[in-house]
């Protein structure tokens, strides 16, 4: 087991590595009793996108915060080639993160992209998942099944992007123009609802893996990938607890939608924040921190 001190904040000194199929991983970890739980990001950004959570959490349980493979300060092999950039890897390499790291089962929670993996790990190896907690789901819009029921100029936008893309040189001119301060924090202004939220320190953690060899085709492979689970295809099969909280100020994965979702038997509450974007651990994290350690004490 992984020991660490909790502290008040978490910094890069506190990074640790774990070895994943020849691949080094980061994640961060806090507090050495109580329940396991582990954090796992959206698109685009890394464990730290959990640093406001990890402290409060680690004071009455084991909490980890995981880059998945491909994302933040991990590994980026080369899609296709040497990996394949599917929920079902990364369900895989949450559960070994947890047969390795953790020790045992967790109670998973999830940011957007970072739902679904959780949901796969979960549906697929389901005496690993103590709990399922998923903020802010990705609705997957661009996803072949999706995409047909767009109106057709959406449809064939989406397409068309898609297919431009996949020309490495305008991919990659494409990915450089996103990785940029001004793009990214424009992009943050609009998936967060607390524009104050939206700090120098929040772009230059999700600005710096962008530097990274192999980062491009990351982004590149993922936004072409429009195969794999939806969310509705997933949440029928889950077997452990399940919530559901969602910022009703999200722009991107509207709240009408994901209300859709508590009609469910498997999810057992659905958690409006009020006044909150797509990212809700790190732009309120006073709401989600108590939801978060309620739900972890029930399930103890």
């Amino acid at each position: 087991m992984v020991q660490s001190s909790i502290k008040n904040s978490i910094t890069p000194d506190n990074e640790k590595t774990w070895h994943w199929r020849g691949y080094p991983i980061t994640y961060n970890h806090c507090g050495d009793t109580g329940p396991a739980v582990v954090l796992v990001h959206g698109f685009g950004a890394s464990w730290r996108h959990w640093r406001k959570n990890l402290p409060v959490l680690g004071k009455t349980c084991q909490c980890y915060a995981l880059d998945l493979i491909g994302f933040g300060g991990s590994a980026k092999p080369t899609p296709k080639q040497e990996i394949d950039y599917t929920f079902e890897t990364w369900g895989e390499q949450v559960v070994d993160f947890c047969q390795e790291v953790v020790g045992g089962p967790a109670i998973l929670v999830g940011n957007s992209i970072g739902c679904v993996v959780v949901m796969q790990t979960a549906v697929d190896y389901p005496k690993w998942v103590l709990g399922v907690a998923a903020l802010n789901c990705s609705l997957r819009l661009l996803h072949e099944r999706k995409q047909a029921s767009l109106p057709w100029y959406r449809r064939v936008g989406a397409n068309a992007m898609q297919r431009i893309l996949t020309n490495k040189a305008i991919g990659s001119f494409f990915f450089q123009q996103v990785a940029k301060p001004s793009t990214v924090k424009n992009i943050l202004l609009q998936a967060y609802h607390r524009s104050e939220a939206v700090t120098d320190e929040l772009v230059e953690l999700l600005l710096k893996p962008a530097q990274d060899q192999g980062a491009a085709d990351v982004f590149l492979a993922f936004t072409g990938y429009s195969q794999g689970p939806l969310p509705e295809d997933l949440l029928p099969r889950l077997t452990c607890p399940t919530i559901l909280l969602w910022g009703d100020k999200d722009p991107w994965e509207k709240i009408e939608i994901g209300q859709e979702w508590a009609n469910y038997p498997t999810v057992d509450q659905f958690i409006p924040l009020e006044g909150v974007g797509h990212c809700p651990q790190d732009e309120a994290p006073e709401l989600v921190n108590p939801i978060l350690e309620d739900f972890i004490q029930q399930l103890v």
